[in-house]
């Protein structure tokens, strides 16, 4: 897949994002508000955060699909991991804000019953977010955009959320009115939790964590196929967005010409690009092996040896 596909099908899921979380946002504050359901205008702030995080992720997107230029030797596929930690942050601030606008909201001794009304939006959340959670994370598994998937759980805890808005509401018409700011409390630790779980991901992403140890094992079966390849002597890799960044050792038959060494270095990169997905660049040196016991040879290769 080309880094224009990626933008394409990634600036797609963020759009439709974008235009339900107007919806929604718009939908749940009025009704909240009429309703008098403090659930339903803490569930309203959370999808205004989405949105305000789908559209970050969208110019995250378009960044992270440049090319690399004078400061930026590796690309900018960095930039979908920033989006990521501000995305989490944001969903810190949310949830902050609902937990104490809850808080106050219980401390009121004169607490109403919210109007049957904020049911119905609610509902429709639960359904809407739910789906563009099982839509965003697919498009970001497919495109494999950390910021994409990180958006999708942010879509997701405004789903979870709902439900505990509904709960909180029903709860109040039965009864029970303290129901309905203590589900803005459940929301705000859900929020929370998700918010937690995201930055830990991102900071991981940005300290340059390493891909799979199957990504890394595939690496060195790659190389190893390589006929004049004995050994490996070190395999570092990194991630910057959804992009893979090798450095290796290779070691290979100390008599052996350095252009002979330059070509099984380039038949290993070309090999690596060609078979592990979003591999962007590999980085070979060429080491020579002082004898074949010390190296794991696998095929006999053309060399001139020391008599010669």
């Amino acid at each position: 897949m080309s880094n224009n596909e990626r933008l394409s099908i990634g600036k797609r899921a963020s759009w439709i994002a974008i235009i339900g979380n107007v919806a929604l946002t718009s939908v749940k504050a009025f009704i909240g508000f009429i309703a008098g359901s403090t659930a339903m205008i803490a569930d309203s702030f959370h999808s205004a955060s989405d949105l305000v995080g789908n559209i970050i992720v969208l110019q995250g997107l378009k960044i992270s699909n440049q090319p690399p230029d004078e400061e930026h030797h590796y690309g900018h596929g960095k930039a979908e991991s920033i989006v990521a930690k501000i995305i989490a942050i944001l969903l810190f601030i949310t949830a902050f804000g609902i937990g104490i606008s809850a808080v106050k909201t219980i401390r009121n001794p004169n607490l109403e019953a919210p109007s049957s009304i904020a049911i119905w939006p609610a509902l429709v959340s639960i359904v809407f977010k739910e789906w563009m959670y099982r839509y965003t994370v697919r498009v970001g598994k497919k495109i494999d955009s950390p910021a994409l998937i990180a958006d999708a759980w942010h879509q997701r805890t405004d789903a979870f959320s709902s439900v505990a808005a509904l709960i909180g509401i029903i709860g109040a018409l039965l009864g029970f009115p303290i129901l309905d700011p203590l589900a803005g409390i459940v929301v705000a630790g859900m929020i929370a939790k998700a918010a937690f779980s995201i930055y830990r991901d991102a900071v991981n992403e940005l300290m340059d964590t390493a891909p799979s140890k199957e990504v890394i094992e595939d690496i060195r079966k790659i190389t190893m196929e390589i006929n004049g390849i004995h050994d490996i002597q070190d395999i570092k890799a990194r991630k910057l967005g959804n992009q893979i960044f090798v450095d290796m050792k290779i070691c290979v038959d100390q008599y052996i010409s350095v252009a002979e060494g330059h070509d099984l270095a380039g038949k290993a990169k070309h090999s690596i690009l060609s078979n592990v997905e979003n591999t962007k660049d590999v980085f070979i040196h060429v080491n020579p092996c002082p004898s074949h016991e010390n190296c794991h040879e696998k095929d006999s290769v053309s060399t001139k040896s020391k008599e010669e």
